[in-house]
């Protein structure tokens, strides 16, 4: 008879989140074997008239290896089935009373119960159905030398040692079965955040191809019509435009061959331009529509195209979360280009930008009336992980966050400069 236990050295509920669960075996079995075993002495020599010394051997093979059963189930039932089989030969030797339980008296029976629900708890089905049967082989096969004829008590522990063989398998399958569905949704969880991140980079990878591909496009332009444009140019400076239109045109090759990768079917229709800090205007129109009242503190400072269509992309996805989440909920959405107090007055007046960010704020407070389920379904992005990314693209920083009095926060800083981007 052998098991497939994984951990043999792990106690029976070693894997529960709460303390007391874990040290429930231990309890019970340190209860038992302190209770069975004078219990098992007083019964064996005043009740059945065997020796001291023979049912002082018995009582602790039959109770002391309760103990074990809380680490080693399989172990200690070797040990106190043999000392249940040799107890039950013993009393054959002395001459007791009818109507006491034999081949087990009733704290064997109470041992040999506990002992099979901690088997049922740790051993697998095959393991569980040979110990039933070898109990009932047992059970039947003394049966044959029953000093006082044959009864129906003789089959109780048969009975008994199943009934609870199949009550503690069953409990640990359905702890199996459980543990397992967590650790699949675990794993489910991480699997979808990962595509979920996956996903917005290669939508950011392509509204990137766009803002670049239009400066370099001009650069290639610009190269090829140099010629055109500029009388008198020597050979070598027309061979440096050749050439860096040359270099931009393999450029955008590369680039759009790099996109094909990541673009699906549902993205070949964006062919729109990217939208920037204009478009914002927009956004506040269409949400106010939606029933929150919005107000917006706009900014026409001229900053890079990918700044901008970050900008554009939280502001979006961050009224999306209102509209979804707190309906009706009073809204402000700020844009505003600052300067960090670091920057010298010399530096200040000689226009330097070297810490200028542009700040996007949207801030709301909590929905009037919560609805029951959410407004919008589906999302404009990827909510957070959307955010953080293209944050992460320009070199900034977001900071969001519920409110301490209800509704959410959430402000990003992005770099104008190149010096703030490395």
């Amino acid at each position: 008879m052998t098991s497939v236990e994984e951990e043999p050295s792990r106690a029976l509920l070693a894997g529960a989140s709460r303390r007391w669960v874990r040290l429930l075996p231990w309890a019970v079995a340190f209860v038992l074997s302190v209770a069975l075993l004078p219990t098992t002495i007083q019964v064996l020599t005043a009740d059945y008239g065997l020796n001291g010394g023979i049912a002082s051997a018995l009582a602790v093979a039959q109770a002391a290896p309760l103990l074990l059963a809380v680490v080693r189930p399989l172990q200690a039932w070797y040990v106190i089935f043999a000392a249940d089989v040799a107890g039950a030969l013993a009393l054959l030797t002395v001459d007791f009373k009818e109507q006491l339980l034999w081949p087990f008296p009733p704290m064997e029976i109470v041992g040999y119960v506990g002992l099979c629900l901690a088997l049922g708890l740790r051993e697998p089905r095959r393991t569980l159905l040979l110990v039933w049967l070898a109990t009932a082989a047992a059970n039947v096969g003394l049966g044959f030398f029953a000093p006082n004829g044959t009864s129906a008590m003789n089959v109780l522990l048969t009975i008994l040692s199943g009934v609870v063989l199949v009550l503690g398998g069953a409990l640990r399958e359905r702890y199996d079965a459980q543990r397992r569905l967590a650790e699949q949704e675990t794993i489910s969880e991480a699997e979808r955040d990962r595509r979920t991140l996956l996903e917005e980079r290669a939508r950011i990878a392509r509204e990137l191809h766009d803002v670049v591909a239009h400066h370099m496009s001009v650069i290639t332009v610009q190269a090829d019509t140099a010629a055109y444009r500029l009388e008198q140019l020597p050979p070598e400076v027309q061979e440096e435009f050749t050439s860096i239109a040359a270099t931009s045109r393999e450029s955008l090759g590369e680039m759009r061959r790099l996109l094909g990768v990541l673009r699906n079917e549902e993205a070949n229709g964006e062919l729109a331009p990217q939208p920037g800090l204009t478009r914002i205007g927009q956004l506040v129109e269409a949400t106010a529509r939606a029933g929150v009242p919005v107000e917006f503190t706009p900014c026409d400072a001229d900053v890079p195209e990918a700044v901008g269509l970050s900008a554009y992309r939280i502001v979006q996805e961050a009224l999306a979360n209102v509209v979804r989440h707190a309906p009706g909920a009073p809204t402000q959405v700020s844009v505003s280009v600052s300067v960090s107090e670091s920057v010298s007055e010399s530096a200040s007046e000689s226009g330097s930008q070297d810490s200028a960010r542009l700040t996007v704020l949207v801030v709301n407070g909590p929905s009037p009336q919560p609805p029951a389920a959410p407004l919008e379904e589906g999302g404009t992005g990827h909510g957070l992980v959307g955010m953080r990314e293209r944050v992460r693209l320009v070199g900034g920083t977001l900071d969001a966050g519920p409110l301490p009095g209800g509704g959410f926060r959430v402000a990003a800083q992005l770099p104008l400069t190149e010096k703030d981007f490395t």
